[in-house]
């Protein structure tokens, strides 16, 4: 369980607070509208009215007992990079901040931000990855080339096993589970039937992934 201090109580920070908080992670909540912070009192372990930008308020917070602080502000650039830099000199032990464009990653990396998130970019390139693709049910990214996949059985594999179809050394993609409805079978062995039915976990280099889908 970690200590975590978030800033900012906007549509991405309420939600990253409620995550915290199923996660059973402790979280001060902070922001400067009442009713933000009111109605995050449900799902985190406190909540403050405040500026962040203040250096006094922020040092009455006790930056520096926390593992993790997240300057979670989307709408007032000025007032994330102030803030970040703030928690910085403070002692705070990581910083993850939220960027919406390359330019504002960059200057909070160079103000104190230990890491950076883009909320809108992440979900825009996982949108565009899911619905321009028939077989592609969810993915994530691991490095610029390599990625994790959940697909459609391709018809090739459908009633055949891992062992016969050579599946690393012919399409080279490792396979990490097969799916049936909600029921997930980690690590399938060798003599595992694929079924037209399942879903297919899938970790490899996207090339070889969009290969695949153009032999089936």
């Amino acid at each position: 369980m970690k200590s975590v201090l978030l800033i900012g109580l906007g549509r991405f920070g309420r939600r990253m607070a409620k995550k915290l908080g199923e996660l059973n992670h402790e979280v001060l909540a902070i922001d400067r509208s009442e009713q933000r912070v009111n109605e995050a009192l449900d799902f985190v372990t406190n909540a403050q009215i405040g500026d962040a930008t203040s250096e006094p308020f922020l040092r009455s917070v006790g930056v520096s007992n926390f593992d993790m602080c997240v300057v979670a502000i989307g709408d007032d650039f000025q007032s994330s990079l102030e803030t970040t830099a703030l928690l910085k000199e403070l002692g705070a032990r990581f910083v993850v901040s939220r960027a919406s464009r390359e330019v504002h990653a960059k200057f909070l990396l160079r103000n104190g931000a230990d890491d950076v998130v883009y909320p809108e970019r992440q979900t825009a390139d996982w949108a565009a990855m899911r619905y321009s693709s028939d077989y592609i049910f969810d993915y994530v990214k691991l490095s610029p080339e390599y990625s994790i996949y959940e697909i459609a059985t391709p018809r090739e594999w459908a009633g055949k096993t891992v062992k016969e179809l050579a599946v690393r050394q012919r399409y080279r993609v490792n396979i990490l589970g097969v799916k049936q409805g909600e029921t997930l079978r980690p690590m399938p062995g060798p003599e595992h039937r694929f079924q037209a039915e399942e879903r297919v976990l899938i970790l490899g280099h996207d090339m070889d992934v969009q290969k695949l889908f153009r032999r089936s």
